[in-house]
């Protein structure tokens, strides 16, 4: 998003962020939010509307509440409000606001029951078994596929397995992807969710899995680097024989013996 875009961004997350305080059901706004994010995909005269810069933000405001105020919450209402009277950069700014802040509400609802670790952990290793099975990931990625069928398989796959915020979620993932594909939208998520308890995340791939005595050390370690929280993700991967490889964002550090070999490989041949 640029730089009017993000501004209001930050304005309807300062309006969830009051509804939530003001005791609205976090559940109940998401779904009233996933549900707006859906009409503004499927209409592009909506967005233009509701973004155009030559409409007052009191008309855009009367055509939320024409649109959407029987339908929807008052405290989702408030959102929409507070995002229509921003300045955006461009009307499909609009929509992956609304989806952002409805991820954001259901990971409120996750944090308020003490189980915002266990989602992050269940996006994340749910992420993984769907990068590694090419058919799951073809049948939750198709596009225009049966949504029943996909929320079955999504509730076969993790029903008595994961928190109901987590399946809430990869059903979203799996039914509204929105053009991108279904990992892709798992790490939105999950990018969405480490920002809400301000930390980074940190993906460590290990050929064997660390004790939790190494988990902490390796934790504290980079929480001193980045000066934040940091959530550690490990990824098994025997191929990098020893050590460790730790990404957190755009930025890797790589200490496994296979990258040692590698490196030995290419002085060879130098």
């Amino acid at each position: 998003m640029l730089g009017s875009s993000r501004a209001a961004l930050t304005a309807g997350r300062d309006a969830l962020a009051a509804a939530l305080g003001s005791g609205a059901d976090s559940s109940a706004v998401a779904e009233d939010l996933f549900g707006v994010t859906g009409a503004l995909d499927s209409s592009a005269s909506l967005r233009r509307a509701l973004v155009d810069p030559s409409r007052d933000a009191t008309a855009k405001r009367g055509l939320v509440e024409g649109l959407f105020g029987a339908k929807i919450s008052a405290a989702a209402t408030g959102v929409l409000n507070a995002l229509v009277s921003q300045r955006w950069a461009d009307d499909r700014d609009l929509g992956d606001a609304i989806e952002s802040l409805a991820v954001e509400a259901v990971v409120a609802s996750a944090e308020a029951a003490g189980g915002l670790d266990a989602l992050e952990d269940d996006l994340f290793r749910f992420g993984r078994v769907v990068v590694a099975d090419a058919s799951l990931r073809d049948a939750l990625s198709a596009q225009g596929g049966d949504e029943n069928v996909k929320s079955a398989l999504v509730e076969a796959l993790l029903g008595g397995k994961a928190s109901a915020e987590s399946i809430r979620l990869v059903r979203q993932a799996a039914n509204s992807p929105r053009g991108r594909r279904f990992g892709r939208v798992l790490d939105s998520y999950l990018a969405i969710a480490a920002k809400r308890r301000e930390q980074l995340t940190a993906t460590v791939t290990a050929a064997v899995a660390l004790d939790d005595a190494q988990r902490q050390r390796l934790t504290q370690a980079l929480s001193g680097i980045y000066h934040r929280a940091v959530q550690i993700n490990v990824v098994l991967d025997p191929t990098v024989v020893g050590g460790i490889r730790v990404q957190v964002g755009d930025e890797v550090v790589d200490g496994t013996i296979l990258r040692r070999v590698q490196e030995a490989e290419r002085a060879l041949l130098r």
